[in-house]
Parts: structure tokens; sequence; C-alpha cells
């Protein structure tokens, strides 16, 4: 799949789910980013903004077997994993996969389960594959884990440790309606006899894997490769900072800056598209230090006033591409 059809295919996804989804386009376009850069997602907002839809209406778009967990502070690891079961009539036991066997996984509320049941999804996320009494079994092939967790009603919730943090590509939130929006949910309330806008495939699980595997044709030239080592060293230099983006983080931001680009239909990375996606794809993974906590400064103030210090590079289309650099 080329460049522009790639742009093509996931402009229409994200048409078919804004058609469901009350939401703003930047955000659903951060979530595709993620997902053509075969990252995982995590939406953080407050409970009623519409992140169980979004989830379950990219899968439907993008012609993916969906499922849910409802994680909760009972929930055991091989309720998220799968396990064996003894069977009478063979004598054997037989394993039985868990609802983390899908394309799209919808962990909501990930942060009501406790540790031990977060990190069953720890392996699951980053290797593509669970191991259970000791024997590995892959999963399928897209797979994309979009979790979900409010900022409200932190009593008797679990907090994700930074190594689980680390392991999602993107950190967004959908946030509250704007006025039009906002209008638009009450005239579905109001007329009971419409039925609710659905979600239809746009593309299916071979044209999603097609789609995963454009970015990686995607230009990066030595300045912006520089461009983005500078911005994550300076997260790591920044005196309200104890932790800051990890090698890892590093690799993400160059994959998710490239699927970035090719949302524009460029096939060459620019400094504008490090720039978009820097916030959702490093913010989540800082640690302030306390100090900057109690005064209330964010991780993404932070990465702001990063963007604002580290010098931008010039840049030219590199040689025999058609887009001109935005």
């Amino acid at each position: 799949m080329s460049v522009p059809d790639a742009a093509s295919t996931a402009e229409a996804v994200v048409d078919e789910v804004l058609s469901a989804v009350v939401a703003d386009r930047t955000v659903l376009e951060e979530i595709t980013a993620g997902v053509l850069a075969r990252g995982h997602v995590l939406l953080e907002d407050v409970p009623g903004t519409g992140k169980t839809l979004t989830a379950r209406s990219f899968a439907t778009a993008l012609g993916l077997e969906f499922s849910r967990i409802q994680f909760t502070p009972d929930l055991m690891p091989s309720d998220v994993t799968g396990s064996y079961v003894f069977e009478e009539d063979t004598g054997e036991f037989r394993f039985t996969p868990g609802p983390v066997f899908a394309n799209v996984v919808l962990a909501d509320e990930i942060n009501r389960a406790p540790p031990k049941t977060q990190s069953a999804l720890l392996e699951a996320m980053e290797e593509g594959q669970v191991t259970v009494d000791g024997e590995t079994h892959d999963l399928p092939d897209p797979f994309v884990v979009i979790a979900t967790q409010n900022p409200v009603e932190q009593e008797g919730t679990f907090e994700l440790p930074e190594a689980q943090r680390d392991r999602f590509m993107i950190k967004t939130s959908l946030g509250y309606p704007d006025a039009d929006g906002t209008r638009e949910l009450i005239d579905r309330r109001a007329d009971r006899d419409r039925p609710d806008p659905t979600v239809e495939p746009v593309v299916g699980r071979e044209d999603v894997r097609e789609l995963q595997a454009v970015p990686e044709s995607v230009t990066v030239e030595g300045q912006i490769r520089d461009y983005l080592g500078e911005l994550c060293r300076a997260t790591r230099e920044d005196g309200r900072v104890d932790v800051g983006v990890s090698p890892r983080g590093v690799q993400r931001l160059f994959e998710v800056s490239r699927a970035r680009a090719v949302l524009d239909g460029r096939e060459y990375v620019v400094p504008d598209d490090v720039r978009r996606i820097a916030k959702p794809a490093l913010a989540h993974r800082l640690v302030l230090n306390p100090e900057t906590s109690v005064h209330g400064t964010s991780r993404r103030a932070v990465v702001d006033a990063v963007l604002e210090t580290v010098e931008v590079p010039a840049m030219e289309p590199p040689e025999g591409s058609a887009s001109p650099p935005q």
C-alpha cells in the first residue's frame, strides 16, 4: 500500500468513527497514529465521555475482532490471559484463551485491578504473546490494547506503575464535547425514533496489516532523528523531572512520528509531525519530582516547555519526494 493510499484509508476510518463518536478529530487521529505504529493507547477521561464507544468503533471500522475486559479489584491474571481446563472425556488439560486473545482489547478502567493483574498485560503488550503455566501462546495479529482509566474516584484504585505506562505508545483524552458536540448528543437522545449511529467496517484485518507496514517506508532524515533525541534528552535534564523519557520512549516517538507523517500523506517526517505527536507520546512517560507535583505542574506542561526550548531543525524535502514540507 502506498503512502497516499494509506492516508486516504486512515482518513476514511477516522470519518467512520466520527459518525458514531462525538469527539475531536485530532484525538482520533492520535489514536489512529498509535494503531498504525503498532502501539497501544491509554485513554484517561472522566466517566461518560465515550471511551468504550471509541474503542469499539475503532475495532469495527478496522474490521477487527473486539474484546472488552472490565478491570475490577477481584480480577485475576487468568481472567485476562486464559487458563488450562481439565477435560474429563480426554483426561487432558486444554488451554482456554482469555479475552486478551482479540485484535482490539479494551482494558476498561485498568487502574481498578491490582498490579498483579495489570502486569498480566505487560507481556501481551510488549511481546504479542502470553505465557500460561510455562506454555507460550501467540496473540492475534494485529493486536492493539486500548486501556481506559478515570482521573476521578481514586480511592481503591491502583495507579499504573511507570513501567506499564511506558508500554503505551499514546496517552490521550477525549475531553468534553464542544457546543456543537453537546447539541448533537442532546439531539440523539431527544429523537428516540432515529436509530443510533452505527459504524461500518472500512477495511479488514489484512488491510490493517498493510496499513501498519506503510510507516516503515517513511524517511526520517538525520536532523529529524537528532531532533527526536534532543527532545527526549531535554526531558531528562529538566529540573522538574525525576525520570525522563526512556530509550523505549525515544523509539516509540520515532515510530509514531512516521505514522503521523503517513496520516498527512507524506513519505517523510518533518518537525511538525514530531511536535504534533510529542505530548501524547511523551508526557505519560515522565515522573515529576514531588515539589513539581505539589505545585500542580502537569507532565504535558513540561513537554510544552521542552518543545519551546529545543531548537527546531530546518530541512528540505528528501530528494525525489513529491510532497512539500509542512
